[in-house]
């Protein structure tokens, strides 16, 4: 068993000493997100920008990219997107929204089925309006925003307010960052994309309750002891538990970015990165956070003066 260990027992590594790095640190990778969406935005999928997909299977061979590429010019259906997934037979065509509404989208897909002829089959076609993926928009944004506001209520009742904050300020600070990988690799951002983010919300909190919970439990014992200490005690303890949790979904997420195809590969990249940035907040933002918001410090603070004004 000690050979499948990521950290030994009872370290003793002074996480709270970098909080005055990682606090500057993160607030940079989350103005950089910010800009990011703002200036450079996502790559929204059909779901909510609007058009069709089409997933075509050569019948003997591999997938001509190249050939349907070309057929743009001929179909005038705007920008035509030509991805190859799955099997060297497989290929995936998007077009955005055609002028004239459902019945010119129809008729684009007519083009392009007579265009590839009786060479590919085609295994699925997807049609999204702009009507539908608004409210796509709205739905997925309700439903993150809710989720917050839910989990937040539950740990103000829970725990200590500054537990609460300390929660959703790391909560928030994950779905920044995570916003701004979007941004930055250009990943579809569709509806499984939203399965995500809140997925990482979900692991994110499950981390930061675990070290919350502990920090409690140390506090009830260890009374007398500076905050600061206290939290590195508890992130220490939990550490072991924390990293070998880590691993193994990310083992399991690495495996299908491989093997799982380019389905969910946006969603299994997006919680690659959720899992690593939600395990770095709830040691070094939400922790921190306690600190700075006066958890103990002043009954720290009383205790340590009686106790070196004894003789």
């Amino acid at each position: 068993m000690k050979l499948l260990r990521l950290a030994p027992e009872n370290t003793k590594f002074p996480f709270m000493r970098f909080r005055r790095v990682s606090y500057p640190f993160s607030a940079v990778l989350s103005i950089i997100s910010v800009l990011l969406f703002l200036f450079v935005g996502m790559n929204f999928g059909i779901d909510f920008s609007g058009g069709t997909l089409l997933e075509v299977q050569a019948k003997s061979g591999t997938a001509d990219l190249s050939y349907i590429r070309d057929l743009s010019e001929h179909l005038n259906l705007g920008d035509l997107e030509v991805q190859g997934f799955g099997t060297p037979a497989d290929a995936s065509i998007r077009f955005g929204m055609q002028p004239g509404g459902d019945a010119a989208q129809q008729a684009a897909v007519e083009k392009v089925k007579q265009a590839l002829g009786d060479s590919y089959e085609f295994r699925r076609i997807e049609v999204v309006g702009p009507r539908v993926s608004g409210e796509l928009v709205q739905q997925g944004t309700l439903g993150v925003v809710l989720s917050i506001f839910a989990v937040l209520s539950y740990l103000w009742f829970r725990f200590e307010w500054q537990f609460a904050i300390g929660a959703i300020i790391a909560t928030m600070h994950d779905l920044l960052l995570t916003v701004g990988f979007f941004s930055i690799t250009q990943l579809e951002f569709n509806t499984t994309s939203i399965a995500a983010i809140l997925t990482i919300v979900g692991y994110s909190l499950n981390e930061t309750v675990v070290v919350l919970d502990r920090i409690r439990e140390m506090m009830r014992k260890y009374k007398k002891m500076p905050t600061d200490q206290l939290i590195d005690m508890s992130v220490n303890a939990v550490l072991p538990r924390t990293l070998m949790t880590a691993t193994t979904v990310f083992l399991a997420l690495a495996s299908l970015v491989i093997f799982g195809g380019q389905v969910i590969r946006s969603f299994s990249l997006a919680m690659m990165w959720g899992i690593f940035v939600a395990t770095y907040s709830s040691i070094f933002i939400c922790s921190p956070t306690l600190i700075y918001l006066g958890l103990r410090n002043e009954h720290a603070g009383r205790a340590e003066t009686a106790t070196s004004g004894r003789p």
